[in-house]
């Protein structure tokens, strides 16, 4: 039932980060440490093969005893190295001691009774582990599992429990501090929450089931009142096999992690289409009507953008300098104005949509005064209306 229990809250402490869509984070390369503490969970152990050495075995008898335990603490403390594709190896010193409350049992009687209990029991040594972190759920939560063997130090601490007598029997008090080893296996379920801020930081927490392989048959002495006095023999029992629930919160750093990469750079925004111009000017030699290649290329400009804005007609629009006389300058400024929508039409624009003015030496470009060649001034002005 505790192991349920301890599943069940770990698997809905990992739900939220199993649907977050972000960039897988980056895989632990190199050398770590961690620490972490916590709370331990220990199944009752049963205590079997009491062999107290008192004549007539008085007290509670075997089998049918239980211990009762109650929740204690738990350290641990780990070096490890990442190698880089979400596989880590570890080697790790933990702690784990959970005090006594009570034994109960079968008295010599055959009646169930239950006895008040001290002391402690203390799990502590090495393991090895083998994680696998899950980079690719996001880049802030890592969730991993894992798998450790290793050797624990078993731990009696001032134990001590009473039988309940009867008339059919006196009670023992058995007491001991003792200490036993056992190979242990675990296995560890636990996520980690990078902290963005120190590449490499993490907070964990985690889940561990961790188990001895073995039974722990510890050193006993048994004391026993009767009408000519105490009696103590010193022998042995033993206790069942060794179920651990572990709740760890801790921190892990990371040596050979990378600097977040600074973020990208943003796209130069294209630069928006150039709007084609609704003006254009074709200059003209002095006293000349015709046109030069520079001046078709504008007039050519000037009809294809025709085609890309909206047009309802194109003004052509002829001017001379002063150099002339205003008769003369007249119909020159007409000429050239007729030559530029020859070649608009030359170019695809339809005549229709031509009309042609020619103003003489008036609408100057550059301010004059009479009789002045001014290269600006005899031009022709398109306009696309």
């Amino acid at each position: 039932m505790i192991f349920r229990k301890a599943l069940l809250a770990t698997t809905i402490l990992m739900c939220p980060f199993a649907v977050q869509a972000q960039a897988p984070a980056q895989p632990i390369t190199g050398i770590y440490v961690g620490a972490a503490g916590g709370f331990n969970i220990k199944t009752n152990p049963n205590v079997n093969n009491i062999q107290s050495g008192l004549p007539g075995a008085p007290g509670l008898t075997t089998p049918n005893l239980n211990l009762s335990t109650g929740i204690g603490g738990a350290a641990v403390g780990t070096l490890g190295y990442g190698l880089g594709n979400g596989l880590r190896v570890e080697i790790e010193l933990d702690y784990r001691g959970n005090s006594f409350s009570r034994t109960s049992g079968n008295n010599r009687a055959g009646v169930n009774a239950s006895t008040g209990t001290s002391g402690s029991e203390q799990l502590y040594g090495p393991m090895v582990n083998m994680d696998y972190d899950f980079n690719q759920f996001g880049s802030w939560v890592v969730p991993y599992v894992g798998i450790g063997l290793g050797y624990q130090r078993a731990h009696l601490n001032n134990f001590s429990t009473t039988g309940t007598a009867t008339a059919a029997a006196l009670a023992p008090t058995i007491t001991s501090n003792d200490t036993r080893a056992s190979f242990a296996v675990q296995g560890i379920l636990g996520s980690a929450f990078e902290i963005p801020s120190v590449p490499g930081l993490a907070l964990t927490a985690e889940y561990r089931l961790m188990a001895l392989t073995g039974t722990r048959t510890y050193n006993a002495a048994f004391t026993t009142t009767t009408p000519t006095g105490p009696t103590t023999r010193f022998g042995k029992f033993e206790l069942g096999h060794d179920l651990n629930n572990t709740f760890l919160f801790g921190v892990r750093y990371s040596f050979g992690a990378r600097p977040a990469p600074p973020p990208a750079a943003p796209l130069p925004m294209a630069a928006p289409a150039p709007v084609p111009s609704r003006s254009y000017l074709v200059f003209f030699d002095w006293d000349k009507a015709s046109l030069t290649d520079r001046a078709r290329q504008i007039i050519k400009d000037a009809a294809d953008n025709s085609t890309r804005v909206q047009t309802t007609r194109i003004e052509v629009n002829g001017y001379t300098d002063t150099s002339g006389k205003p008769q003369y300058n007249q119909a020159l400024s007409i000429r050239r104005a007729e030559a530029v929508s020859a070649e608009l039409v030359k170019d695809g624009v339809p005549q229709s949509g031509i009309t042609i003015q020619g103003f003489g030496d008036t609408h100057l470009l550059v301010s004059t005064g009479p009789g002045v060649r001014e290269p600006q001034n005899r031009r022709v002005e398109i306009i696309l209306r």
